[in-house]
């Protein structure tokens, strides 16, 4: 399946949630939800579950409702990384943050809720029990205090200090390597797989995770606000911790080959059927947006 293909099965998944709260008095709250979630985007974290379901040798079908909560998961945390409290962001994809729209408390409310559906959705799905269980377990771990709200905890209680690369590294590990980590295994768990291959997408994901925030760090520097959909040179203007900071263009640059070699081979490994994913973590390591 190609990248086209699973992101058609995705988009249209999305589609079909929350649409039976439109007539009722919470609906304000809910269109708040489907803003964020249909807004577009990458949709990179849901499209590993169903690579690694896949190549795990379980039924993407089954998985569909996993990986649309990942993408639950993860716009919650954009709508709340964007409120004035956080980065105080007023663009995001190129269009207005949710908070900008419909006022920071119903912005709250709508991150507030996606997470728990979230949740829902992986134990109202039709796997069997002990796969929804552990589905459940691995999100979880992904979003608390070992997660990233622990991330972003230490994102904020570092601001205005020059932090280390290891400071650095346990903030994107957690902040962003933790939910690529979880939706790769999430979708080797929801068809079944072994500590290995579940230890392996893991890696893999953590590996990405680390590149691709890397990355975002240099297109902050690099790119437009026309290729990005939001405004560029903020992390600077801000005066934060990033990698461009750091290191500057060429190490980084560096740094996300060999992250993304290391992915490979980790994955390399413990699965066969690696094509698809060895070219989607070198597209992400070369993106422009």
């Amino acid at each position: 399946m190609t990248e086209t293909e699973y992101r058609a099965i995705i988009e249209n998944a999305l589609e079909k949630y929350f649409v039976s709260f439109e007539t009722m008095p919470q609906a304000g709250l809910a269109e708040a939800m489907r803003y964020s979630l249909l807004a577009g985007g990458k949709r990179i974290r849901p499209l590993l579950t169903l690579e690694f379901c896949r190549i795990s040798g379980g039924d993407i079908e089954q998985a569909l409702p996993v990986a649309c909560a990942v993408e639950m998961l993860h716009t919650y945390s954009l709508i709340h990384d964007d409120l004035p409290a956080m980065d105080n962001d007023d663009l995001r994809r190129g269009k207005p943050t949710n908070h900008k729209i419909y006022g920071e408390c119903t912005a709250i409310l709508a991150g507030d809720a996606l997470q728990a559906e979230a949740f829902g959705t992986i134990l109202r799905c039709d796997l069997p029990p002990e796969r929804r269980a552990a589905c459940a377990e691995i999100l979880a771990g992904a979003v608390g205090l070992d997660g990233m709200c622990g991330g972003q905890y230490l994102d904020m209680t570092g601001e205005g200090k020059a932090l280390t690369a290891e400071e650095l590294n346990e903030i994107n590990t957690r902040k962003t390597g933790a939910l690529l980590a979880a939706a790769c295994q999430l979708g080797a768990a929801a068809a079944g797989a072994g500590e290995r291959r579940l230890a392996a997408a893991a890696h893999f994901g953590a590996a990405l995770g680390m590149a691709f925030q890397i990355r975002d760090d240099m297109l902050d520097v690099l790119s437009t606000d026309e290729e990005l959909g939001k405004p560029v040179g903020s992390d600077a203007e801000e005066n934060k911790n990033t990698y461009m900071a750091l290191y500057g263009a060429e190490k980084c640059e560096e740094t996300v080959r060999t992250l993304t070699q290391f992915a490979k081979t980790i994955l390399s490994e413990e699965f066969d059927d690696t094509a698809f994913l060895f070219a989607l973590a070198d597209s992400l390591a070369e993106r422009k947006n």
